[in-house]
């Protein structure tokens, strides 16, 4: 938390009163939290910017990212009111520096990959 940087695109970062949560923009566009339980195995994709896999869950107004592989683990809210689909990799990227700081203990495979481990219990998941 005290890694994250005060600008992420064009928002500043602002005060929350949640402990482990920080957001940027006003209102809050994006919206980072701490210590989220590690999401599983799963099929919705997963992206890499900056060496942190990132799980990529799609909602009706916003997107979830979750990081994969590092407990505890980082979930970001991101507004699609307030960034578009091509500044989120931005986003993630200047985000992914201060996450890498936790220790990463799993990683994404390739959806084929983790297919084939998945009979013998593989732990990642899917590209």
């Amino acid at each position: 938390m005290l890694t994250l940087p005060e600008q992420v695109g064009e928002y500043e970062q602002r005060r929350t009163t949640s402990q482990a949560t920080a957001a940027w923009g006003d209102p809050a566009a994006v919206v980072l939290r701490c210590g989220v339980e590690p999401i599983g195995p799963t099929e919705h994709p997963c992206v890499s910017p900056a060496g942190v896999d990132w799980v990529w869950i799609e909602h009706e107004d916003h997107s979830q990212l979750i990081s994969f592989g590092r407990e505890p683990s980082v979930e970001l809210l991101l507004d699609q009111d307030y960034i578009s689909e091509s500044s989120m990799m931005d986003v993630q990227a200047a985000l992914s520096g201060p996450v890498q700081e936790i220790e990463q203990v799993r990683e994404c495979l390739p959806i084929d990959q983790a297919e084939a481990l998945g009979a013998e219990g593989a732990d990642s998941a899917s590209e």
